[in-house]
């Protein structure tokens, strides 16, 4: 293929490595559980923010540690790579639960052994309401019960684990080293006036800051130190990397880096402790190919490096990366499935100084990406329209490997509504994709810029319909308006949703707002917010409103299928009155199975129109219903409002992940013609099949969505097929139709998955010839292999368009 040999291999040691890591199962490993465990009980009369410093200190100072025979960038999140470390101060809820059933699953599959069982059961009475899940659930209304009996907000993630969803400031972990924050907070502690109330907790925050700091050099120390030990065991050129390797981790990341090898080192550790700190997940790299960038040219222009090394080492780096995890419970698997960390790495866009940032780390990025082919890291390109050609060429070759990357988000909507909620025009040039196709500025944003609770628009639509009941629970929600069968007319049914969107919205900000205040209050990441600017200048948390901007948003999920419900309601129920109120109803109710059922059914699929062929008649009726939920979610600052950040207010967001098969799965049949528990519609994407005017009508419609408002991410996932980008011409066409998209149509992010339908089936029914088979998801990339059947079937039904 000509793209595998554009870019070359792996180096063989590199393969290697790869296979390894590949080759290597997943185990849950009790060890970091056992640790935190072992500080918690030591401190219990210390204050959160010093009890989490010195759980990260006992953790770092005794975990197993080892180096790669093959690697030359260190550094371990448990005792062996791909396992996947207990958090218990969040839960242990599930994984009690779940202990015998890990290997069962039919995705997402880990493997537990006998030992680690027992140590998980020893550590869980101290657990027991003592941690995150119980503590957040005590502070959560009784007026919100009947959602989280329900799951109906899809909270499952946020109770069992951390934040994260950022990007820590690593240009100034690599300039200043960790010496300097340190030399900061000495100052400030020093200055502080302690006869004023609130310098206490600030004095905490110090102290906690300085122990971590403390913490993290003499995690970095231990590895120079054992790569000094196997430096004496072997000879020639090992032996000489694992001197480097030892003077480089003497060195960094408390020191300033100097060479290229040095930065991506230190940027490796601080990415790793952060998530062996918290399991948050989505914590993501930033623009890596700028604050890199000096160390390169650094080491090129003095001849101490060539791009081929470059390229060794980067590809060194996303192995790595692949090799942390985190173990969900079943239930939060259907949302995140494929076991995504969402680390992401941005690439391209414009400099501050609206300058083209393109350099020749980018394109070495893109080749060291193809060179390896992992579902990790998460690969963004930022476009913009005066984008080089050769560097959307280089793209387009990576894209056509298969692994769903690189996905593209665009300055042209992303910058301005930056700038539209306050966001400084410097810092709106330097932001990044965090996780899937969110996107944040590093170091400054707070947490969560997406990922709160998921708005199942509709199953909201059934709520409406049945009088204010769910539908699937049988539990009423909210005051209804009336049953659909007694409505007189479509205006009355957009009312009521109108009316239901906005309390059902409501809700939802109460329970994001408990969950967050639980995280606040008991489990502050004391690294994560030294490495935010300015928590340390305000001597808080990022949950205290220490960062500088912080903005979250939820997830929406069914745009599509709300939009055909509605179309399939107004134009066959109350226009050409085809289908009574009653008769659409009681055939959801029956899933079209009978056959007069199936009659309507058919009528709902094939006599509608669809979102997705830019058609204003179903586009605009989706538009007005996401305009009701973003004029009342607007309304209600998040709880760091008010406490120093710009910003501290909610935005929508549509990057649902895989959550549109597991939020499908509680959701009976819909007006659209769907089946119940069948998947939803994923993203803003159109429903499977049902855009039947190729990709610019997509284009076209998905552009009439409030992006502005969405800045929480439009994701947009394509499928084409490997032919159709094989010729240059079809390349070039694609390129036409993206920067059309994004440089007149206002579009916000796109992602193509390149394979075919046949390969697909062929790795369902035979995995074991498919081990390295990655698939586009949602805003993230899996091995197609590890997903459950109900994504695979959901990514396998999706529409492959012609160019």
């Amino acid at each position: 293929m000509k793209n595998v040999e554009h870019f070359g291999d792996l180096t063989p040691r590199m393969n290697e490595y790869r296979e390894k890591v590949l080759d290597k199962k997943p185990y849950i490993c009790a060890e970091r559980a056992l640790l935190a465990t072992e500080a918690y009980k030591a401190n219990q009369n210390q204050p959160p923010v010093m009890k989490r410093a010195l759980m990260l200190k006992n953790i770092l100072e005794k975990m197993t540690i080892y180096i790669e025979d093959e690697t030359l960038i260190v550094g371990n999140q448990a005792k062996s790579n791909k396992d996947a470390p207990i958090f218990p101060e969040y839960t242990l809820e599930f994984v009690l639960n779940e202990l015998d059933l890990f290997e069962k699953r039919d995705g997402d599959v880990f493997y537990i052994t006998e030992q680690t069982k027992e140590d998980i059961r020893s550590i869980a009475p101290f657990w027991e309401n003592n941690n995150l899940r119980s503590k957040g659930g005590a502070l959560l209304p009784d007026e919100v019960s009947v959602y989280m009996e329900t799951g109906f907000f899809g909270m499952e993630g946020k109770l069992n684990s951390g934040d994260a969803h950022l990007a820590v400031d690593y240009q100034q972990v690599l300039e200043k080293g960790l010496k300097g924050y340190e030399e900061r907070v000495k100052k400030l502690k020093s200055e502080l006036d302690l006869c004023k109330p609130e310098s206490i907790d600030k004095y905490q925050f110090y102290k906690a800051v300085l122990i971590v700091i403390d913490a993290v050099k003499t995690y970095a120390d231990r590895f120079s130190k054992l790569a000094l030990e196997l430096a004496e065991k072997e000879t020639g050129k090992r032996k000489e990397e694992l001197l480097e390797i030892s003077r480089i981790c003497a060195k960094v990341p408390y020191e300033p880096a100097e060479t290229f090898h040095e930065a991506v080192q230190s940027t490796w550790f601080i990415q790793l402790i952060l998530q062996i700190e918290s399991n948050g997940h989505s914590l993501s790299y930033g623009r890596f190919d700028q604050y890199i960038y000096p160390y390169y040219k650094h080491d090129v222009d003095n001849g101490l490096i060539t791009d081929d090394e470059v390229v060794e080492i980067l590809t060194n780096l996303w192995i790595k990366t692949l090799t942390i995890n985190k173990v969900r419970s079943q239930s939060h698997t259907f949302s995140s499935a494929g076991s995504p960390m969402y680390q992401n790495v941005t690439i391209g866009g414009q400099t501050t100084d609206k300058k083209d940032a393109t350099n020749e780390l980018s394109y070495l990025v893109l080749k060291s990406v193809a060179q390896t082919r992992l579902p990790q890291p998460n690969l963004t390109v930022r476009y913009h329209r005066n984008m080089p050609k050769e560097f959307l060429d280089e793209a387009i070759e990576v894209m056509k490997l298969g692994t769903g990357m690189p996905a593209f988000n665009s300055d042209e909507v992303i910058i301005p509504s930056f700038i539209e909620k306050g966001v400084k025009e410097e810092d709106a040039y330097n932001y990044s994709a965090i996780g899937c196709v969110e996107t944040a500025v590093p170091g400054k944003w707070g947490y969560r810029c997406t990922g709160m609770s998921y708005m199942n628009f509709p199953r909201i639509l059934l709520i409406v319909m049945n009088d204010g009941i769910d539908p699937t629970t049988g539990k009423r929600f909210v005051e209804g308006c009336g049953h659909f069968k007694d409505m007189k007319s479509f205006d009355e049914l957009m009312a009521a949703i109108d009316k239901v969107m906005r309390e059902l919205t409501r809700m939802s900000v109460i329970v994001e707002n408990a969950i967050d205040l639980a995280l606040e209050r008991d489990v502050p990441d004391v690294l994560c917010s030294a490495l935010t600017e300015d928590c340390i200048g305000r001597g808080k948390t990022i949950k205290e409103g220490g960062a500088v901007y912080d903005f979250i948003s939820g997830l929406q999920v069914g745009i599509a299928n709300m939009a055909d419900s509605l179309a399939a309601i107004k134009k066959l129920v109350f226009e050409e009155k085809k289908i009574t109120p009653e008769q659409l109803f009681n055939a959801m109710e029956d899933d079209f199975t009978s056959e007069e059922n199936k009659k309507i059914q058919y009528m709902l699929i094939n006599d509608a129109p669809k979102y997705g062929n830019d058609n204003d008649y179903v586009d605009n009726l989706v538009v007005e219903v996401y305009n009701s939920y973003i004029d009342e979610m607007k309304k209600y600052p998040n709880t760091r409002y008010g406490r120093g950040p710009i910003g501290g207010i909610r935005y929508a967001g549509t990057s649902s992940i895989s959550a549109n098969v597991g939020q499908g799965f509680g959701t009976m049949a819909t007006p659209d013609g769907r089946n119940a528990r069948t998947p939803l519609a994923e993203g803003c994407s159109p429903a499977h099949n049902c855009d039947k005017k190729g990709p610019t009508s997509v284009f076209k419609s998905v552009s009439k969505l409030p992006t502005h408002e969405i800045t929480g991410g439009v994701l947009l996932n394509q499928k084409v097929t490997p032919q159709m980008l094989a010729s240059e011409e079809n390349r070039d066409k694609l390129e036409m139709m993206i920067r059309t998209f994004f440089n007149r149509l206002d579009g916000y992010h796109v992602q193509y998955n390149v394979v075919s339908r046949e390969t697909l089936i062929d790795a369902q029914k035979h995995p074991e010839k498919h081990r390295d088979l990655i698939v586009r998801v949602a805003g993230y990339s899996a091995f197609f292999n590890a997903l459950s059947k109900a994504t695979q079937d959901d990514i396998i039904g999706r529409t492959e368009q012609t160019l």
